[in-house]
């Protein structure tokens, strides 16, 4: 069988890092992944996937990360459920990183202007980079 997730996209709110009972980080976080087409009106949507990252990897992607980077991650997805207070039971889907790489911060391609050889200057914008 083969379980194996690799995304790259943005933090949408700073990640959560808590510890269990017995001392195991555990870092909560949704990363927004941008569809690889736009809709009818032109504009690119998004898909926001829950993850959740343990030991020291959850400490250090909490630690370089914030709202709004750019991360690639590996990992895989995982289901699970419990029964919440009300005795309903609730079903979660999540993916559980392994890995992840920091990639270049939201400030870094906000009025990006790359230099080419022949000398031309170009103004990139977020909106029209992939992710």
């Amino acid at each position: 069988m083969i379980n194996n997730v690799v995304l790259i996209g943005r933090l949408t709110k700073d990640v959560e890092l808590r510890y269990t009972q017995g001392g195991a980080a555990v870092a909560s976080f949704t990363l927004a992944v941008n569809r690889q087409f736009t809709n009818r009106n032109g504009e690119r949507e998004a898909d926001f996937i829950n993850c959740v990252m343990w030991r020291k990897s959850a400490e250090n992607f909490a630690n370089f990360t914030h709202k709004g980077s750019l991360v690639g991650l590996t990992g895989r997805i995982q289901t699970r459920s419990y029964d919440n207070d009300a005795g309903t039971r609730v079903y979660v889907t999540e993916v559980v990183a392994d890995n992840f790489s920091l990639l270049k911060p939201k400030s870094d391609h906000q009025q990006a202007t790359p230099t080419y050889p022949n000398g031309t200057d170009v103004t990139v914008d977020d909106k029209d980079m992939p992710f």
